[in-house]
């Protein structure tokens, strides 16, 4: 069996091993190592076949006897294979991982304008491919230089954005590299950046109806080129779809909204017993924070903190991938609060009628007429829901519901 991996300084929680386990039957594992171990691990470690990554697309060059054509011109290489006879030869798949992004957004490069945020080794492919596609001009911004940060104000004609650094990745979400708002005729956002699924900069596009699309499609895609690198054998582009589906579906968090005793904590914990994830209650990590309950929190310091407490927990859940979580009924009444639980996640909004609703313990709804609080939130609850679901009946029903529209 052939013996392949991923070869990085820090990397973390990587999708990768998952997708070349769904690739080929070939192991595949991270390689974590230092500069001063990566010689002795490009030229004796036990491996057959390696993906590269930050810092290393450039540092590796010198050890391979051959270069793709393409990897020679851009200067990158991100998939070594060892031959036969031991000879290293580096390619560039990340170029094929890009351009597939590029198509399947269909967002149209042609003779535009592009900027691309970042000077590392995935901007140096991303300009490649941008130029092969045709753009109009390709302009790298970068901290230092001739188009940095500071003077991006005179690029503000961009019409396609790219961003290739890290900025917005897990754990550093809620960052974006630029605002939108300095390019009034960008058409086209992509960020390589996968986790999280909506990056800032992609929120921005969303908001302002601007096409856009994240890295999740790029990686897969890449690793299938690289696949195909280590086993010579062709895999049917379909393969993309499928792994990218499946991982978006598994990262994405599932985010229950609604009336205060709208059911969210017991759907919750049914959802995350049925589908094998972590199940997180927003109101119990508010008073976890607060050190007291809820009635305590507002009878002491009012709903304003409480509103604060509850938007520091919610941003800290929003960024989770996978989970289940159960928000506070008011969640919906800061706007602010929409971008984090949607950056990584799918919103329910659990119906369930007034006169169904427990009042107990909750301090909102003891001082409110339930119809008339449930008339203002109304709008709200439309606004952040990606879907909705009858909670009137059995928690099983409720859980058909939401099963089938999340499919």
């Amino acid at each position: 069996m052939l013996k392949c991996g991923l070869l990085g300084r820090k990397l973390g929680h990587s999708y990768s091993p998952a997708i070349h386990g769904m690739l080929s039957d070939y192991g595949y594992q991270l390689f974590e190592r230092e500069p001063e171990q990566l010689e002795d691990f490009i030229l004796q470690g036990d491996w057959d076949g390696i993906n590269v990554t930050i810092p290393y697309k450039k540092s590796v060059l010198p050890y391979c006897r051959e270069l793709s054509p393409l990897a020679k011109e851009i200067g990158s290489v991100n998939t070594i294979v060892r031959r036969p006879d031991g000879s290293l030869f580096g390619d560039n798949t990340d170029a094929y991982g890009f351009e597939s992004l590029v198509k399947k957004s269909g967002i149209e490069v042609r003779g535009k304008k592009a900027l691309v945020l970042g000077s590392g080794g995935a901007s140096v492919t991303v300009v490649a491919v941008l130029k092969r596609l045709g753009a109009g001009s390709v302009t790298v911004i970068s901290r230092s230089g001739q188009d940095n940060y500071d003077n991006i104000q005179k690029h503000a004609d961009a019409r396609i954005i790219v961003n290739t650094t890290p900025v917005g990745m897990y754990p550093n979400n809620g960052q974006s590299a630029v605002d939108l708002e300095a390019f009034p005729d960008c058409e086209g956002v992509l960020d390589v950046v996968y986790n999280p699924a909506r990056t800032a900069l992609l929120l921005q596009a969303e908001s302002r109806g601007i096409p856009r699309a994240g890295g999740l499609y790029m990686l897969v895609a890449q690793a299938k080129r690289s696949c195909e690198i280590f086993t010579g054998q062709v895999i049917d582009d379909s393969e993309i779809e499928r792994i990218e589906h499946i991982l978006s579906v598994q990262m994405q968090n599932i985010i229950l909204i609604g009336m205060p005793s709208s059911g969210k904590s017991s759907v919750a914990a049914a959802l995350g017993e049925k589908l094998k994830r972590p199940v997180c209650e927003a109101d119990a990590l508010i008073q976890e924070e607060a050190g007291m309950d809820i009635p305590a929190i507002f009878a002491v310091h009012g709903e304003e903190y409480f509103r604060s407490l509850e938007t520091k927990v919610l941003k800290r859940l929003g960024a989770l991938s996978g989970a289940i979580i159960s928000t506070g009924g008011g969640s919906v009444t800061r706007e602010e609060n929409y971008a984090p639980l949607h950056q990584n996640g799918r919103m329910v909004w659990l119906l369930r009628d007034t006169d169904k609703l427990d009042k107990t313990g909750r301090p909102v709804s003891l001082r409110s007429d339930l119809k008339e609080l449930y008339a203002r939130r109304e709008p709200m609850y439309a606004r952040f829901a990606d879907l909705k679901a009858d909670n009137n009946g059995s928690i099983e029903d409720t859980l058909a519901q939401i099963m089938e529209a999340l499919k």
